[in-house]
């Protein structure tokens, strides 16, 4: 009998070198590992391929629709869904090992992440323990069709675990500028092409909603102190820039159709 647990860890990669090693390393204790990598031009390729077999090249258009296929080439009923950047905490991997070697009561279950800047752990301000549904049934769960951001679609309840994953989202503040640099950009172009309508007011308000009234007030950001300030104000700097970048969208949507 296998020591094994039936289980498909999947990955989704983009010139993740110095990230996926580490990543699959603390998941050989799943009986599968998917890779779907989005045309990498480093080394990702070939440190999944000494890993698994289930290597695939598949170019990500669209978020959702990307994670969904990629689920898809799941060969157990439940999968796993990982980053790169991600790794499954010692306490997380036996209480997954208990979990599927019996009969689990939930279709899904969140698991807290620990997210880092650099080898800071962000314990406040909404970080932790930042619950995501990351274990699921495979048929049961799937992503809606978003460029950033989808949202889970499930019906019936969720379970959580109790073991983190560690989550090194940003190696230093300059990634966190470019990473808050791209997802902007896909935020304000998911709400051109959806019709959303946005004003200067409406981003304001939620710049100060997330910010100072969630982040700072009711989840104590400031306790993480230079990060934790940074983080809150850079969420608030989130959704002012998303409405810029939007707002230059319509105006050369008008110029284009004139």
């Amino acid at each position: 009998m296998s020591d094994k647990v039936p289980l498909t860890v999947v990955v989704i990669t983009r010139n993740e070198e110095a990230n996926l090693k580490d990543c699959l390393e603390g998941v050989l204790f799943a009986d599968e590992i998917v890779v779907v990598d989005d045309g990498s031009t480093d080394k990702t390729l070939e440190i999944a391929s000494a890993f698994t077999e289930k290597v695939f090249s598949r170019r990500m258009e669209n978020e959702g629709r990307h994670r969904n296929w990629a689920y898809a080439q799941s060969r157990n009923s439940w999968v796993l869904s990982l980053d790169a950047d991600e790794r499954v905490s010692d306490g997380l991997r036996r209480e997954l090992t208990d979990l599927l070697k019996g009969k689990p009561e939930f279709k899904a279950y969140g698991i807290p992440r620990q997210n880092h800047i650099g080898n800071y752990w962000l314990r406040y301000g909404g970080e932790y323990p930042a619950q995501q549904t990351k274990l699921f049934l495979k048929d049961e769960f799937k992503y809606e069709e978003a460029e950033v951001h989808p949202r889970a679609l499930m019906e019936g309840d969720t379970g959580f675990l109790k073991g983190d994953i560690v989550h090194y989202s940003h190696k230093d503040i300059a990634d966190y500028l470019r990473s808050l640099n791209s997802h902007t950009t896909l935020e304000a172009k998911k709400w051109f092409l959806s019709g959303r309508k946005m004003s200067l007011g409406h981003a304001l308000w939620r710049a100060f909603d997330r910010c100072f009234y969630r982040r700072i007030l009711r989840k104590q950001a400031y306790k993480d102190g230079v990060y934790g300030w940074t983080v809150a104000i850079f969420s608030g700097f989130y959704q002012i820039v998303s409405y810029l970048k939007y707002r230059e969208m319509l105006i050369l949507s008008k110029k284009d159709s004139e």
